[in-house]
């Protein structure tokens, strides 16, 4: 098979002037190398395209391909992570990961947590902030915790953002609706463990990899930061026995219920009773070949790199009608 790559390279947007959290989601050239080697590793061809712009670009040529390896997450909005899905779709082009629709309400993590609850899947507590006059309305006991509400990568998460009274819960979310132009999603804080969930596969197909616990170290800062997500400061564990399965049986049915496809993570936090709740879903996981949360739990199961991405190329492939030819460059 011919197949695209399309993605967005870090260090691109920081040449135009972009700040380090603003492209915390991006990739580094050494995920894109992988990739593509790992690719075609697996006997396809590749052509890397890189971004939103790039990939319009090469459509309005012509440019066509049997498949296309997607991990563009986007610069702007609420559907940034969704816009290169849904032109593919409106191209009859298949990719890799989930479509528009789920990769829309799975980067708002108040409607994600909205469509789990209703599926049956326990979620804490929340209430989403959209502007200064929301604030005095959130009737949930403190301790909350405040973040935006539609990023990744930990971003406009740090010592703020656990707020223990009402004081602390307005400067934060007047700093997230400022700084970030979105709205806050104030969560009811659970004291438990954050637990990751790596899954392979798509609908009943879908199989855990890996339940891994983070453990934060002593630095009294106990969820995952910004500033550890982006200096590795956190470490993981395999998770076992029944805190295992439960968050199995969660992640899964969180996975289903969103629609989401090939591969991703499940967060799951703990509570005092320790029970599993779902935080939020990654479909559009890190792949980074050696310090990604989903190569590490492959790699902890005995599946290499190489294999992961085969698993999830067949996941995807296996979505097509028909067994493609080679495409037209």
């Amino acid at each position: 098979m011919l197949i695209g790559f399309t993605y967005d390279l870090r260090d691109d947007y920081r040449k135009l002037g972009y700040s380090e959290e603003e492209t915390a989601e991006f990739d580094p050239v050494e995920t894109i190398d992988a990739v593509d080697a790992a690719i075609r590793a697996c006997g396809h061809e590749t052509e890397r395209i890189g971004g939103l712009r790039k990939l319009v670009g090469r459509l309005s040529t012509g440019a066509h391909w049997d498949l296309v390896f997607n991990i563009c997450e986007g610069m702007h909005g609420f559907g940034r992570e969704a816009a290169v899905p849904a032109l593919l779709d409106e191209y009859s082009i298949p990719y890799v990961f989930s479509g528009p629709l789920t990769l829309s309400v799975t980067l708002h993590k108040g409607i994600a947590k909205t469509l789990v609850r209703s599926a049956g899947v326990r979620t804490a507590d929340f209430a989403v902030v959209t502007d200064p006059g929301d604030i005095p309305t959130v009737d949930l006991p403190f301790p909350l915790f405040v973040k935006p509400v539609a990023e990744g990568s930990s971003k406009g998460i740090d010592a703020g953002s656990l707020a223990r009274d009402l004081d602390a819960l307005e400067e934060k979310c007047l700093r997230i609706l400022r700084d970030f132009r979105q709205p806050a999603l104030v969560e009811r804080f659970l004291p438990g463990e954050d637990i990751t969930v790596s899954l392979l596969g798509s609908g009943n197909s879908a199989r855990v990899v890996d339940v891994t616990r983070i453990v934060h170290g002593g630095d009294g800062e106990d969820f995952f930061s910004f500033r550890k997500k982006e200096n590795l400061v956190s470490s993981l564990e395999s998770a076992e026995g029944a805190e295992r399965g439960k968050c199995e049986d969660l992640a899964l049915a969180a996975w289903k219920a969103l629609g989401c496809r090939d591969a991703g993570r499940v967060d799951i936090r703990l509570d005092a009773n320790g029970e599993p709740n779902f935080i939020e879903v990654n479909p559009l996981p890190e792949i980074h070949p050696d310090y990604s949360e989903l190569t590490r739990a492959c790699r902890n199961r005995g599946i290499s790199y190489t294999e992961m991405i085969r698993s999830i190329l067949e996941s995807a492939i296996s979505r097509i009608p028909q067994a493609p030819g080679k495409g037209t460059k």
